[in-house]
Protein backbone atom coordinates (compact mmCIF):
# COMPACT_ATOMS: atom_id res chain seq x y z
CA UNK A 1 0.00 0.00 0.00
CA UNK A 2 1.69 3.49 -1.07
CA UNK A 3 2.16 6.35 1.45
CA UNK A 4 -0.47 8.53 -0.32
CA UNK A 5 -3.30 5.94 0.15
CA UNK A 6 -2.60 6.04 3.84
CA UNK A 7 -3.16 9.55 4.63
CA UNK A 8 -6.20 11.22 6.12
CA UNK A 9 -8.30 12.69 3.05
CA UNK A 10 -12.03 13.34 2.18
CA UNK A 11 -11.42 13.35 -1.38
CA UNK A 12 -14.05 10.90 -3.24
CA UNK A 13 -11.57 9.61 -5.82
CA UNK A 14 -12.95 7.20 -8.20
CA UNK A 15 -11.71 3.73 -8.36
CA UNK A 16 -11.30 0.58 -11.22
CA UNK A 17 -11.66 -2.75 -10.74
CA UNK A 18 -7.98 -3.59 -10.71
CA UNK A 19 -7.69 -0.98 -7.65
CA UNK A 20 -8.03 -3.75 -4.70
CA UNK A 21 -9.43 -7.04 -4.10
CA UNK A 22 -13.30 -5.16 -3.17
CA UNK A 23 -13.84 -1.74 -4.53
CA UNK A 24 -16.59 0.51 -4.47
CA UNK A 25 -17.33 3.23 -6.83
CA UNK A 26 -19.46 6.35 -5.91
CA UNK A 27 -21.75 3.78 -4.24
CA UNK A 28 -25.42 5.45 -3.62
CA UNK A 29 -27.90 3.86 -2.04
CA UNK A 30 -31.57 5.34 -1.48
CA UNK A 31 -34.48 4.33 0.56
CA UNK A 32 -37.41 6.86 -0.93
CA UNK A 33 -36.03 10.13 -0.22
CA UNK A 34 -33.80 9.27 2.19
CA UNK A 35 -29.98 9.25 0.98
CA UNK A 36 -28.25 6.65 3.16
CA UNK A 37 -25.10 6.28 1.18
CA UNK A 38 -23.88 9.22 -1.17
CA UNK A 39 -21.90 8.37 -3.68
CA UNK A 40 -19.09 6.67 -1.54
CA UNK A 41 -16.14 5.04 -2.93
CA UNK A 42 -13.51 3.13 -1.64
CA UNK A 43 -11.10 -0.08 -2.13
CA UNK A 44 -9.70 -2.32 0.21
CA UNK A 45 -6.44 -4.66 -0.37
CA UNK A 46 -5.73 -8.05 -0.34
CA UNK A 47 -4.62 -9.09 3.12
CA UNK A 48 -5.17 -5.82 4.89
CA UNK A 49 -7.46 -5.54 8.32
CA UNK A 50 -9.70 -2.47 7.01
CA UNK A 51 -11.38 -0.76 9.93
CA UNK A 52 -14.64 0.71 8.23
CA UNK A 53 -16.46 2.92 11.11
CA UNK A 54 -18.35 5.89 11.71
CA UNK A 55 -21.13 6.95 14.48
CA UNK A 56 -24.23 5.08 15.20
CA UNK A 57 -26.29 5.69 12.15
CA UNK A 58 -23.70 6.62 9.82
CA UNK A 59 -24.99 3.65 7.22
CA UNK A 60 -22.13 1.27 7.99
CA UNK A 61 -24.23 -1.90 7.35
CA UNK A 62 -26.32 -0.03 4.76
CA UNK A 63 -23.19 0.38 2.20
CA UNK A 64 -22.26 -3.17 3.04
CA UNK A 65 -25.80 -4.32 2.44
CA UNK A 66 -25.34 -2.97 -0.83
CA UNK A 67 -22.25 -4.42 -1.32
CA UNK A 68 -22.83 -8.05 -0.11
CA UNK A 69 -26.18 -8.42 -1.90
CA UNK A 70 -28.22 -8.16 0.65
CA UNK A 71 -29.87 -5.49 -1.36
CA UNK A 72 -28.77 -3.50 -4.80
CA UNK A 73 -27.13 -0.57 -5.00
CA UNK A 74 -29.35 2.43 -5.82
CA UNK A 75 -26.80 3.69 -8.03
CA UNK A 76 -22.73 2.88 -8.52
CA UNK A 77 -20.54 0.13 -9.28
CA UNK A 78 -19.39 -2.82 -6.61
CA UNK A 79 -16.01 -4.98 -8.31
CA UNK A 80 -15.03 -7.95 -6.38
CA UNK A 81 -11.87 -9.88 -7.47
CA UNK A 82 -11.62 -7.41 -10.65
CA UNK A 83 -15.44 -8.73 -11.42
CA UNK A 84 -18.31 -6.26 -11.74
CA UNK A 85 -20.67 -7.99 -9.03
CA UNK A 86 -22.89 -5.00 -8.82
CA UNK A 87 -26.30 -6.16 -7.55
CA UNK A 88 -25.78 -9.85 -7.50
CA UNK A 89 -27.53 -11.73 -4.74
CA UNK A 90 -26.20 -12.61 -1.69
CA UNK A 91 -26.00 -15.84 -1.48
CA UNK A 92 -23.89 -15.74 -4.84
CA UNK A 93 -21.66 -13.40 -3.73
CA UNK A 94 -20.78 -16.17 -0.69
CA UNK A 95 -19.62 -18.59 -3.71
CA UNK A 96 -17.87 -15.57 -5.26
CA UNK A 97 -15.74 -15.91 -1.62
CA UNK A 98 -16.99 -13.11 0.12
CA UNK A 99 -18.63 -14.17 3.45
CA UNK A 100 -19.84 -11.82 6.37
CA UNK A 101 -21.03 -12.04 9.96
CA UNK A 102 -23.95 -10.53 11.48
CA UNK A 103 -24.97 -8.77 14.68
CA UNK A 104 -28.11 -10.51 14.94
CA UNK A 105 -27.00 -14.22 15.35
CA UNK A 106 -29.07 -16.94 13.82
CA UNK A 107 -27.58 -20.46 14.88
CA UNK A 108 -28.95 -23.51 15.05
CA UNK A 109 -29.53 -23.90 18.97
CA UNK A 110 -30.76 -27.33 18.58
CA UNK A 111 -26.92 -28.16 16.96
CA UNK A 112 -23.77 -28.27 18.99
CA UNK A 113 -21.15 -25.56 18.24
CA UNK A 114 -19.02 -27.99 15.88
CA UNK A 115 -22.19 -29.43 14.11
CA UNK A 116 -23.05 -25.41 13.61
CA UNK A 117 -19.72 -25.04 11.69
CA UNK A 118 -20.03 -28.81 9.84
CA UNK A 119 -23.49 -27.33 8.23
CA UNK A 120 -22.15 -24.42 6.86
CA UNK A 121 -19.49 -26.28 5.09
CA UNK A 122 -22.19 -28.48 3.37
CA UNK A 123 -23.39 -27.54 0.02
CA UNK A 124 -26.43 -25.61 -0.32
CA UNK A 125 -28.82 -28.20 -1.75
CA UNK A 126 -28.01 -30.16 1.68
CA UNK A 127 -30.68 -29.32 4.30
CA UNK A 128 -29.36 -31.76 7.13
CA UNK A 129 -26.37 -33.20 8.27
CA UNK A 130 -27.29 -36.74 6.66
CA UNK A 131 -24.53 -38.18 4.98
CA UNK A 132 -22.07 -35.72 5.54
CA UNK A 133 -19.28 -37.53 6.73
CA UNK A 134 -16.00 -37.43 9.33
CA UNK A 135 -13.83 -35.21 6.64
CA UNK A 136 -16.47 -32.14 7.30
CA UNK A 137 -16.26 -32.64 10.55
CA UNK A 138 -12.55 -32.78 11.06
CA UNK A 139 -12.30 -29.63 9.22
CA UNK A 140 -15.12 -27.92 11.51
CA UNK A 141 -13.34 -29.09 14.70
CA UNK A 142 -10.27 -27.04 12.73
CA UNK A 143 -11.80 -23.89 12.20
CA UNK A 144 -13.66 -23.98 15.80
CA UNK A 145 -10.29 -24.28 17.13
CA UNK A 146 -9.36 -21.50 15.31
CA UNK A 147 -11.51 -19.00 16.83
CA UNK A 148 -11.37 -19.92 20.16
CA UNK A 149 -13.91 -22.68 20.36
CA UNK A 150 -11.76 -25.75 20.48
CA UNK A 151 -13.12 -26.88 24.32
CA UNK A 152 -16.64 -26.37 23.98
CA UNK A 153 -17.49 -28.07 20.88
CA UNK A 154 -19.79 -30.24 22.13
CA UNK A 155 -22.00 -27.06 23.70
CA UNK A 156 -25.24 -25.46 21.90
CA UNK A 157 -25.07 -22.03 21.29
CA UNK A 158 -27.21 -21.16 24.32
CA UNK A 159 -25.01 -22.31 26.06
CA UNK A 160 -21.93 -19.69 25.53
CA UNK A 161 -21.72 -16.57 26.77
CA UNK A 162 -21.87 -13.40 23.82
CA UNK A 163 -18.17 -13.58 23.10
CA UNK A 164 -18.30 -17.26 22.32
CA UNK A 165 -21.56 -16.89 20.36
CA UNK A 166 -19.67 -13.96 18.13
CA UNK A 167 -16.84 -16.37 17.84
CA UNK A 168 -18.93 -19.01 16.22
CA UNK A 169 -20.27 -16.34 14.39
CA UNK A 170 -16.76 -16.19 12.77
CA UNK A 171 -16.43 -20.07 12.40
CA UNK A 172 -19.46 -20.37 10.45
CA UNK A 173 -18.64 -17.54 8.09
CA UNK A 174 -14.72 -18.84 7.80
CA UNK A 175 -16.78 -22.64 6.78
CA UNK A 176 -17.76 -20.87 3.41
CA UNK A 177 -13.88 -20.39 2.45
CA UNK A 178 -13.87 -16.79 2.08
CA UNK A 179 -10.93 -14.29 0.53
CA UNK A 180 -12.78 -11.77 1.77
CA UNK A 181 -14.61 -11.65 5.24
CA UNK A 182 -16.80 -8.69 6.26
CA UNK A 183 -17.36 -8.66 10.45
CA UNK A 184 -19.81 -6.41 11.46
CA UNK A 185 -19.97 -4.71 15.21
CA UNK A 186 -17.78 -7.59 16.32
CA UNK A 187 -17.09 -5.63 19.52
CA UNK A 188 -20.11 -5.17 20.77
CA UNK A 189 -20.91 -5.30 24.37
CA UNK A 190 -17.38 -7.21 25.08
CA UNK A 191 -14.92 -6.58 27.60
CA UNK A 192 -11.43 -5.11 26.83
CA UNK A 193 -10.05 -8.80 27.69
CA UNK A 194 -12.64 -10.13 25.33
CA UNK A 195 -11.58 -7.39 22.59
CA UNK A 196 -8.04 -8.96 22.66
CA UNK A 197 -8.64 -12.35 22.41
CA UNK A 198 -11.21 -12.00 19.36
CA UNK A 199 -8.81 -9.02 17.73
CA UNK A 200 -5.89 -12.11 17.90
CA UNK A 201 -8.43 -14.34 16.11
CA UNK A 202 -9.14 -11.90 13.77
CA UNK A 203 -4.97 -11.03 12.95
CA UNK A 204 -4.46 -15.00 12.62
CA UNK A 205 -6.85 -15.41 9.99
CA UNK A 206 -5.45 -12.21 8.21
CA UNK A 207 -2.21 -14.34 8.98
CA UNK A 208 -4.03 -17.60 7.20
CA UNK A 209 -4.41 -15.29 3.88
CA UNK A 210 -7.86 -13.82 4.73
CA UNK A 211 -8.76 -10.27 4.38
CA UNK A 212 -10.75 -8.48 6.77
CA UNK A 213 -13.16 -5.64 6.98
CA UNK A 214 -13.99 -4.88 10.34
CA UNK A 215 -17.81 -2.87 10.54
CA UNK A 216 -18.08 -0.69 13.89
CA UNK A 217 -18.30 2.47 15.70
CA UNK A 218 -16.10 1.37 18.73
CA UNK A 219 -12.66 3.43 17.59
CA UNK A 220 -10.84 2.65 20.66
CA UNK A 221 -11.69 -1.05 20.14
CA UNK A 222 -10.33 -0.91 16.69
CA UNK A 223 -7.31 1.28 16.46
CA UNK A 224 -4.92 -1.61 17.87
CA UNK A 225 -6.40 -3.95 14.93
CA UNK A 226 -6.53 -2.11 11.87
CA UNK A 227 -3.92 -1.08 9.17
CA UNK A 228 -6.00 1.98 7.99
CA UNK A 229 -9.49 3.32 8.78
CA UNK A 230 -12.26 4.50 6.78
CA UNK A 231 -14.54 6.67 8.04
CA UNK A 232 -17.77 7.94 7.44
CA UNK A 233 -20.49 9.87 8.30
CA UNK A 234 -24.23 10.65 7.09
CA UNK A 235 -23.44 8.19 4.15
CA UNK A 236 -20.15 10.25 3.14
CA UNK A 237 -16.61 9.76 3.43
CA UNK A 238 -15.32 12.23 6.20
CA UNK A 239 -11.51 10.43 6.47
CA UNK A 240 -9.48 8.02 5.46
CA UNK A 241 -5.62 7.02 6.72
CA UNK A 242 -3.96 4.76 9.41
CA UNK A 243 -4.87 4.37 13.27
CA UNK A 244 -2.60 7.08 14.08
CA UNK A 245 -4.17 9.83 11.37
CA UNK A 246 -7.69 8.82 12.02
CA UNK A 247 -7.24 9.50 16.09
CA UNK A 248 -5.89 12.41 15.52
CA UNK A 249 -7.97 13.96 12.87
CA UNK A 250 -10.23 16.64 13.84
CA UNK A 251 -13.45 15.81 11.77
CA UNK A 252 -13.08 12.40 13.27
CA UNK A 253 -13.04 13.35 17.09
CA UNK A 254 -16.08 16.01 15.82
CA UNK A 255 -18.34 13.16 14.64
CA UNK A 256 -17.59 10.96 17.82
CA UNK A 257 -16.97 13.50 20.56
CA UNK A 258 -18.04 16.84 19.89
CA UNK A 259 -14.31 17.42 18.84
CA UNK A 260 -12.93 16.00 22.05
CA UNK A 261 -9.56 14.19 21.23
CA UNK A 262 -10.79 10.19 20.75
Amino acid sequence: MSTDSGRAEVENRSYGPDDGILVANDLRKEFGGLVAVDDLSFAVQEGEILGFIGPNGAGKSTTFNSVTGTYPPTDGTVYFKGEDVTGIPAHEMVKKGMARTFQEFAPLEDRTVVKNIELALAPDELFTLAGVGGESEALATEIAKRVGLGDVLDQTPSELPHAGMLKLELGRAIATQPDVMLVDEPFAGLSGKEVQELSEVMESLRQHGMTLIVVDHNMRGLLNLIDRAFVIQFGSKIAEGDPDEIKNDPKVQEAYLGGDEI
